[in-house]
């Protein structure tokens, strides 16, 4: 239940009002931002809120349930805050946002109207939408432990303790050709074999996706050469020359955590409870089904 301070309440009642709205945007790496739909700058909690970048919004939709609400915030691209590279490259993915309902005349009448953080981001030649959900997109994530015969640990995560920057984990590359907008012929990996880095990542290290990382899908040879396929296709094109560094995948089956990596101490899956093809089991003559221990 959200408080209305008396002082804006009572601008409230006046029957004329002069209110705006005022987004504060913290991103993941520090970065904050302030913007208004108003016509002039407006500054409070040491935020100066600016109102060049054409920031709209959309009606507030609410729900009673928990339903993940959304409202849509649309703006200009400009050179100098909104910039269609940082979108590109995912610096405003999930950013924490404040949407305040403000009297512009007195910024300290004022009211937190939601948190939330970005969601998807629509682009156009001159223009964004912005999703921002609320923070009920947060009961849709898992937390705690699951109970599931694979490891639910990431590979390279202290729970699993592997270390991805050991040689025998971790290549280094370089792009060949590029075959689709997601795969490409690559030297440098001749020493591993097919498949080690499938479900692996990698990180471009030059090029125009340097900085980048992306998940593999597959890696095969052809004719001596690695073929790497990724799972998506990067945000820019690949281009011959482009470096890479990749690390080795896991598929989180016990069988892999001991024969690839010699980790099965540190497994953090259930790999012996029953699936679910038990509870279609019967009892027959062949010995197989006699409801004994399995």
């Amino acid at each position: 239940m959200k408080t209305i301070p008396p002082a804006l309440q009572t601008h409230f009642d006046s029957g004329t009002t002069t209110l705006s709205w005022c987004w504060r945007i913290n991103r993941a790496d520090g970065m904050a931002f302030g913007f208004t739909d108003h016509d002039r700058a407006l500054t409070f909690d040491g935020t100066e809120f600016e109102p060049e970048s054409g920031l709209t919004a959309s009606e507030i939709r609410s729900g009673a349930d928990l339903s993940v609400d959304a409202q849509d915030a649309a703006g200009a691209l400009r050179s100098d805050r909104i910039t269609e590279t940082d979108i590109l490259d995912g610096r405003w993915d999930n950013a924490e946002v404040e949407l305040w309902r403000v009297n512009w005349q007195m910024t300290n009448q004022r009211v937190l109207m939601r948190r939330g953080a970005i969601g998807q981001i629509r682009r156009g030649r001159h223009a964004f939408v912005a999703e921002i959900r609320s923070m009920s997109h947060v009961l849709g994530q898992t937390v705690g432990r699951v109970f599931q015969a694979s490891c639910d640990a990431a590979l390279g995560h202290p729970r699993c303790g592997v270390d991805l920057e050991d040689p025998a984990f971790r290549g280094t590359g370089t792009v060949i050709d590029s075959l689709r907008d997601r795969a490409f012929t690559a030297s440098g990996l001749g020493g591993f074999a097919p498949g080690w880095f499938r479900f692996g990542t990698l990180e471009w290290t030059t090029g125009p996706n340097a900085g980048r990382r992306a998940e593999v899908l597959a890696h095969d040879r052809s004719d001596g050469i690695a073929v790497i396929t990724l799972l998506e296709a990067p945000i820019r094109p690949m281009g011959t020359g482009d470096g890479f560094a990749i690390r080795a995948g896991c598929d989180k089956r016990i069988a892999t955590c001991g024969t690839k990596f010699g980790n099965v101490v540190n497994f953090r899956g259930f790999p012996h409870i029953p699936g679910q093809d038990t509870i279609l089991r019967y009892a027959s003559e062949d010995g197989t089904h006699d409801g004994s221990v399995l």
